[in-house]
């Protein structure tokens, strides 16, 4: 397993990071302890959570996959030192009108939360899920970086920001002398590129913003499970699919991924993560796994090294305009 720095941090992370958003929901906990014990097993130290999953689920009132994961370290002899704890903060947690966004009462309320569910005394990196627009940045930046210097949390991190929202952040960190955004995590893949790549990507290069890009499978459709005049696959999110994904420009893509892969003995889902670990702006990749196979077998596209050309060949499929 390869380790990068976090943006223009010290902090090293593997390349791939073990998204748990299953757990608790696809993922029993019993099956999510066998999946993360696996992970650490092939060399990965990065762990990506919120304290929203998985609360869309009947029954579930969130904080479940952060539970598991607190569970799975009391439980295990991995050390908790040797791990990068992400989780984030914004979601709706309770009824209440401040059990949800940005604002300083919501976010240390919810950070204590999050410390009891994944019983621990520190998270690596805390990120804030989306932006809020009825929070001014002063006062989430001035919250996390009081939680920077007290201890509780190591890194600051955001979501979701469109480009002007993450460059006015960094601007009022400087500014106002609080801590900084060293990571954004964007919805990136093969298939979905122009969002991270028209602005987002030449402004974390240039401002040392460490990327770790999620659904980079773009929802299982880069596995190659989804074909040409095939019916769709027994899975909750193939309508998703079918509506973002399953067009001309997709099935190419996935052609591509298919014959560069055979090159390198790999599958259509590790050369699709290969793709995106041949970006120099990113990190660390975030994957899923419903099972210890899956996670097997994902892991392996960081062990996938593109050749220039290869990797030219897979832009040209989906280049944006």
């Amino acid at each position: 397993m390869e380790f990068r720095r976090l943006g223009r941090t010290g902090l090293k992370v593997s390349t791939i990071c073990l998204g748990t958003m299953q757990f608790g929901w696809s993922a029993d906990e019993a099956t999510s302890y066998g999946i993360m014990s696996r992970a650490v097993e092939l060399g990965c130290n990065f762990f990506d959570t919120a304290d929203i999953y998985s609360r869309w689920v009947e029954g579930n009132d969130g904080g479940v996959s952060e539970q598991i994961i607190g569970n799975w370290l009391r439980a295990s002899d991995v050390r908790r030192d040797s791990l990068v704890l992400a989780t984030k903060v914004r979601g709706q947690m309770g009824d209440g009108p401040n059990d949800q966004g940005l604002s300083r009462v919501h976010i240390m309320q919810s950070v204590e939360n999050s410390l009891r569910r994944l019983q621990t005394d520190f998270i690596d990196l805390y990120q804030v899920h989306w932006p809020d627009e009825e929070t001014p940045l002063e006062e989430t930046l001035s919250a996390l970086t009081d939680l920077v210097r007290a201890g509780k949390v190591r890194y600051i991190g955001c979501s979701n920001y469109p480009a002007w929202l993450l460059a006015k952040s960094l601007w009022v960190s400087d500014v106002k002398n609080l801590a900084r955004f060293d990571s954004l995590q964007p919805h990136y893949s093969l298939v979905h590129r122009a969002e991270f790549e028209r602005e987002l990507q030449p402004l974390c290069l240039d401002q040392g913003v460490g990327v770790i890009p999620y659904s980079p499978l773009a929802a299982g459709f880069l596995t190659g499970k989804y074909r040409r005049d095939s019916p769709l696959p027994e899975s909750a999110r193939a309508d998703g699919v079918r509506n973002r994904y399953m067009n001309e420009q997709g099935f190419t893509a996935v052609d591509t991924l298919e014959a560069i892969g055979k090159a390198h003995n790999a599958t259509v889902a590790q050369t699709a993560i290969a793709w995106v670990l041949a970006n120099p702006a990113v990190s660390s990749a975030i994957i899923g796994a419903n099972s210890i196979a899956q996670l097997e077998d994902t892991m392996q596209g960081a062990a996938v090294s593109l050749t220039a050309e290869q990797k030219a060949e897979l832009d040209e499929t989906t280049a944006w305009k």
